[in-house]
C-alpha cells in the first residue's frame, strides 16, 4: 500500500511540472544592470511579453524544456531551455551587447520601432549641442534667431510652432514648455541639457498619447538623461568665430547594479559670424544619484543649473542688405540680446509592485529668470528713441507625476494599463513688456503683472493585445486655474478663470506579418492659452481644441531596410500667430493641416547607414476667403537626412543635409520665405583613449537665412514703413575639431 502512495505521489508531481506554469525571471546586462522592454517568446506556445525598467517579466503557460527566446536590439540574441528549477526559484538571464544590426530587426516583436529606430540614430550620429537633440525626432526642423541664447524656433508636421506652443517638450518627467511666458506661450528652452547625458527620447506626432497633455497638438518629445556613463570623459572642442566648448563627465560612484552617480559640467561661449560679436556663453551643471533599494525600489535625485548671456544682430530687412546699408551680417539695432538661467531638482521613485505592476512618480521644482532684448520693427513706432522691448521674468515652477502601470493576461489576450496623476503650478512674478532704450533705460510699461496659473490632470488608457491586433481607448482630463494681477490696473484687482477639457484618444495597430504593422490613430489635443489673453477676453477660448488622424505602416521590405509612411489630418480650434513688433504670441482663427510623412532607414553593411526623413503638409486658415488663408511661415516641404558610418577601421562620420522648401510669409503669399538647403559633415577617429573630431556646418557655404518673418518696419532715414521679409542669416561655412579623452 505504502508503495502504492509513493508511486502516485511521483506520477502526479510529474504531472503538475508537465502542466503549463507561470515563470518569473530576470534579464540583465553584463555589468548586471537591469534591461528594459527585452522581448520574451516561447517557441512552444508562441507566448511573449517585455521587461519591465528593472529587467523583470513574468510569461505564463510555460513547463519544463520549453525554450524560451530572449531579444533585445544591440545584444545577442539568447535561446534558453527551462528548467524546473527556473519555474521553482525565477531565472536570470544575462545578454551580451554586440553591434546594432537593423536585419534583427522584428516589428511584430517591438513596442515602438519608430522609437527604436531612433535609438539607432543616436548611436550613429551623436549629439554635442541641444539644438541637435531635437532634431533627432524625425521630421522636425529648428532655427535659431537671438545669438544662440534664446530658445530655438521649432517646425513639425507644417506648424511654425515658434519656440513650443504645439510641441510638448520634457526632461526627465520635468516640463520645458512655460506656460504664459514673457516672450510667448510654450516657450521651450532646452539650452539647460548637456547632451552627452542624453539616454534615450521618446516622441510621437500628433495628439494621440494620454500621458502628454498641453501643447501636444503637432507632437511631443520626452528626453530621459542617463543614470551612469561608459567612462569618464573630457571633451574639448575649437572652431571659427572665436568658439570654444568643453565638456567633463564623470562618474563619482563606481557603476553598479545598486548605486549610481554622476557629474557633468558644460561650457560654450561663441561670438558667431556676425560682425557685431554677439558675446555668447553659456554654463551647465548637473548632477544625479540613483539607489536601488531593493529590487522593488529605486530612487534617483538629480539637480542641474545653466547660465547664459549673449548680444544679437537680431532680425534685419531684406531691404537693407540689398540697398549696402549693411550686410548680411550686420544690424540695424545690435543692443538686442538677453540673460537667462534655470536650477532645477527633481526626485523619481520607482516601485515595482508584483510580477507585472509598477508605480513611478516624480517631484519636481525649477527656479527660472529671463530677460530679452529685440527690436523687430526698428523705429516704426518711436522714430526718436526706436522700437527696443523689454520681456522679463522671475518663475517658480513645481509640480508632479505619477503614474501607476499594469499588465494581465487572459488566456491569450494581454491587457496593459497605465494611469496616472499630475499638478503643475507655474508662479510668475514681474511678467513684463516695456518699451525701452540701449537696455538700460525704461520709456513705457506696456504690460506688468504677476502669473499664477495650475493644470491638474488625470489619465488612463488600456491596450488589449490579440496577437496581432491591438486596441488602445484612452482618456484624459485637464483642470485650469489662472490667476492674474495686473499691476498696471487701477483700483487693484485679481483676475481669475478656470476651465477643464477632456481629451478622448483611439489607437489600433495590426500585423499581418512579422514586418508589416499597419495603424491608426486618432484624438483631441489642446493647447492652452496665455493667462493674460485669457482674463482678457474673460475666460473664452480658453483651452483651443486639436482634432487629429494618423493612418499609416511600418514596413521592413528587405531584412536592411525599414519604411515609415503616415497618412495625417489636424485640425485646430484656434491658431497662435507670432506678432513680431509686440514679441508675442496671438490666437487666431480655425486652421487645418494634413499631410504625408516618410521615414526610411537601410543599412548597406555592418558600418554603412543612409536615413532620411520626409514631410509634405497643406496648411491652410478655414474661416479666411481662398487666396487669402495662407498659414504664415507654415512649411510645405521639410527633409532631412544623410549617409553614415560607424566604427571602420576606428572612423565614425556623417555627411548630412537639410531642406526647408518656400514658404508663404503672410495670408496672401504676396511675400515667400525662402527655402535653403545645408550640407553638415562630420567624421571621428578613436586611437585607445582618445577620439579625435572634426566638424563642419555648412559645407558647401550657402548663403541661406535660418529663419525669416513677414514684418512691417522702418529704418531711421525713412518716411514711410515697409512689409517685407526680416531673416536672420544662417551659419556660413564653420569648422571645429574637438579631443575627448576617456579614462
Amino acid at each position: 500500500m505504502k508503495n502504492i502512495l509513493v508511486i502516485l505521489s511521483l506520477i502526479f508531481g510529474v504531472c503538475s511540472y508537465a502542466q503549463n506554469q507561470t515563470l518569473k525571471g530576470k534579464v540583465v546586462d553584463m555589468l548586471d544592470t537591469p534591461l528594459s522592454e527585452v522581448y520574451i517568446y516561447s517557441n512552444e506556445t508562441e507566448n511573449h511579453t517585455h521587461t519591465l525598467e528593472n529587467g523583470i517579466f513574468t510569461i505564463a503557460n510555460v513547463r519544463v524544456g520549453d525554450t524560451l527566446t530572449i531579444r533585445l536590439l544591440g545584444f545577442e540574441t539568447k535561446n534558453v531551455i527551462l528548467k524546473k528549477t527556473d519555474i521553482e526559484n525565477g531565472i536570470k538571464i544575462e545578454l551580451e551587447n554586440k553591434i546594432f544590426q537593423l536585419d534583427e530587426l522584428i516589428l511584430k516583436q517591438e513596442i515602438n520601432p519608430l522609437q527604436l529606430i531612433n535609438k539607432l540614430d543616436m548611436k550613429i550620429n551623436p549629439v554635442n549641442s541641444s539644438q541637435e537633440l531635437l532634431q533627432k525626432v524625425p521630421g522636425l526642423f529648428i532655427g535659431q534667431h537671438a545669438g544662440g541664447g534664446k530658445a530655438e524656433q521649432i517646425f513639425l508636421r507644417g506648424f511654425d510652432v515658434d519656440h513650443g506652443t504645439d510641441v510638448s517638450i520634457s526632461v526627465d518627467g520635468i516640463p520645458v514648455n512655460m506656460v504664459s511666458h514673457a516672450h510667448g506661450q510654450g516657450y521651450s528652452d532646452l539650452h539647460f541639457i548637456i547632451p552627452e547625458t542624453i539616454h534615450n527620447i521618446r516622441f510621437g506626432k500628433g495628439s494621440y498619447t494620454a500621458d502628454q497633455g498641453n501643447f501636444n497638438t503637432a507632437g511631443y518629445v520626452a528626453f530621459n538623461t542617463k543614470e551612469s556613463f561608459e567612462n569618464n570623459q573630457i571633451k574639448v572642442e575649437a572652431g571659427k568665430f572665436n568658439t570654444l566648448r568643453t565638456v567633463g563627465l564623470f562618474n563619482f560612484l563606481e557603476a553598479s547594479p545598486k548605486e549610481k552617480g554622476i557629474v557633468a559640467v558644460e561650457y560654450l561661449e561663441s561670438d558667431g559670424p556676425f560682425n557685431s560679436p554677439q558675446n555668447f556663453n553659456r554654463i551647465n551643471l548637473v548632477g544625479k544619484y540613483t539607489t536601488q533599494l531593493r529590487d522593488t525600489d529605486k530612487i534617483s535625485l538629480s539637480a542641474s543649473h545653466f547660465t547664459s548671456r549673449w548680444d544679437a544682430s537680431g532680425q534685419i530687412p531684406n531691404r537693407a542688405v540689398t540697398q549696402g546699408l549693411i550686410s548680411r551680417f550686420g544690424a540695424i539695432d545690435d543692443t538686442e540680446g538677453g540673460n537667462t538661467s534655470r536650477t532645477n531638482f527633481n526626485f523619481i521613485y520607482d516601485k515595482f509592485i508584483g510580477d507585472n505592476s509598477s508605480f513611478r512618480t516624480n517631484v519636481f521644482y525649477s527656479l527660472y529668470d529671463f530677460e530679452l532684448y529685440s527690436n523687430f520693427t526698428f523705429f516704426l513706432n518711436d522714430p526718436v528713441n526706436g522700437d527696443q522691448i523689454r520681456q522679463k521674468e522671475q518663475r517658480n515652477l513645481f509640480g508632479f507625476n505619477s503614474v501607476f502601470s499594469s499588465k494581465k493576461y487572459w488566456n491569450e489576450v494581454e491587457v496593459e494599463f497605465h494611469g496616472g496623476i499630475g499638478l503643475r503650478n507655474d508662479a510668475v512674478k514681474g511678467n513684463e513688456l516695456s518699451r525701452t532704450v540701449n537696455r538700460n533705460e525704461t520709456l513705457e510699461n506696456i504690460s506688468l503683472g504677476n502669473v499664477n496659473e495650475t493644470n491638474a490632470y488625470a489619465f488612463g488608457d488600456a491596450t488589449v493585445d490579440f496577437g496581432k491586433f491591438r486596441i488602445t481607448p484612452a482618456i484624459r482630463l485637464d483642470y485650469f486655474k489662472y490667476v492674474y494681477e495686473d499691476a498696471l490696473l487701477t483700483p487693484f484687482q485679481i483676475q481669475s478663470q478656470t476651465k477643464a477639457i477632456v481629451s478622448p484618444k483611439l489607437s489600433i495597430e495590426y500585423d499581418p506579418t512579422d514586418n508589416l504593422q499597419l495603424f491608426a490613430k486618432s484624438g483631441i489635443g489642446f493647447h492652452s492659452n496665455d493667462t493674460r489673453v485669457v482674463v482678457a477676453q474673460n475666460g473664452e477660448d480658453i483651452l483651443p481644441k486639436s482634432y487629429g488622424i494618423d493612418v499609416g505602416f511600418n514596413w521592413k521590405p528587405f531584412s536592411k531596410m525599414f519604411l515609415n509612411t503616415t497618412l495625417w489630418y489636424l485640425g485646430l480650434e484656434q491658431e497662435f500667430v507670432y506678432v513680431g513688433d509686440e514679441g508675442i504670441v496671438e490666437p487666431s482663427g480655425k486652421t487645418r493641416r494634413f499631410g504625408v510623412d516618410f521615414s526610411g532607414r537601410y543599412q548597406l553593411n555592418d558600418w554603412l547607414f543612409l536615413d532620411t526623413d520626409f514631410t509634405y503638409t497643406s496648411a491652410r486658415s478655414i474661416e479666411a476667403l481662398d487666396g487669402e488663408d495662407y498659414i504664415p511661415l507654415a512649411p510645405k516641404i521639410t527633409a532631412t537626412g544623410g549617409v553614415s558610418i560607424e566604427n571602420f577601421n576606428n572612423f565614425s562620420g556623417s555627411l548630412r543635409y537639410r531642406y526647408l522648401g518656400d514658404r508663404a510669409a503672410n495670408e496672401d503669399n504676396s511675400i515667400v520665405a525662402e527655402g535653403y538647403t545645408v550640407i553638415d559633415m562630420s567624421l571621428n577617429y578613436r586611437w585607445k583613449q582618445f577620439d579625435f573630431s572634426i566638424s563642419v556646418e555648412n559645407l558647401l557655404d550657402t548663403e541661406w537665412n535660418e529663419t525669416q518673418f513677414a514684418t512691417e518696419s522702418r529704418l531711421a532715414n525713412e518716411t514711410e514703413s515697409v512689409e517685407e521679409i526680416h531673416f536672420t542669416p544662417g551659419t556660413p561655412f564653420f569648422a571645429k575639431a574637438g579631443i575627448t579623452y576617456r579614462f
